[in-house]
């Protein structure tokens, strides 16, 4: 499935969530997005892929890196304090500027340490948690750990941190049921998927 669509699934579970709580349009709109963003998240393994296509990943972390810094730098601007607000715009700005030049094996795995830092100066736990993520996507297969329950429930601690930061309602079982979707979009019971998801990794490596 193409990335486009899993970018669509999960912004419409946000938005039935968020119709469901009867949010206001500022909360919707977050939660829309940040179940457009969950539904992505599976494929941030080296080797994910964003559409049924083969692509050279490192296209797609070189693109992503400067959004996740540029990110970083506008969170530790509004949430940072004195030294941690100016610790994470420059981490935020090292993601940029090294994106540019390391090899694409290395990307994802300095862009999940530069997140990781910035998380821990900022005392964010979804943040620094959300770096470890990275990382450890970065080491392992396409559709492997990232397609799990494993990774599901790795995910949902850094979702339920994420709404105890920003104290929302709604967005831990939203970035839940973006990742979720994801899975369940995967998975080779549907007609256009050739591979499946092995969701009992490392118990199991059965694919459904």
């Amino acid at each position: 499935m193409k990335g486009t669509a899993h970018i669509a699934i999960g912004a419409l579970t946000g938005l039935i969530i968020a119709n469901t709580l009867q949010t206001e349009p500022t909360t919707t709109l977050l939660l829309v997005g940040s179940g457009g963003i969950a539904g992505l998240i599976p494929d941030l393994d080296i080797d994910g892929k964003l559409s049924n296509k083969i692509t050279i990943p490192h296209k797609l972390i070189r693109t992503a890196a400067p959004f996740i810094g540029l990110f970083m730098m506008i969170y530790s601007y509004l949430k940072g304090i004195d030294t941690e607000k100016w610790l994470g715009i420059g981490v935020g700005i090292g993601i940029i500027v090294f994106s540019s030049f390391i090899k694409k094996r290395h990307m994802l795995t300095i862009t999940g340490a530069g997140v990781l830092v910035g998380g821990l100066s900022l005392q964010e736990n979804w943040l620094w948690l959300l770096g470890v993520f990275i990382i450890l996507a970065s080491l392992v297969p396409h559709r492997s750990y990232t397609h799990s329950i494993v990774g599901l429930i790795f995910f949902g601690v850094i979702a339920y941190q994420f709404e105890v930061s920003l104290k929302v309602e709604g967005v831990f079982i939203t970035c839940l049921s973006g990742y979720l979707s994801h899975l369940i979009a995967d998975m080779k019971l549907l007609p256009f998927n050739k591979r499946g998801v092995r969701f009992f990794l490392p118990f199991s490596t059965k694919e459904f």
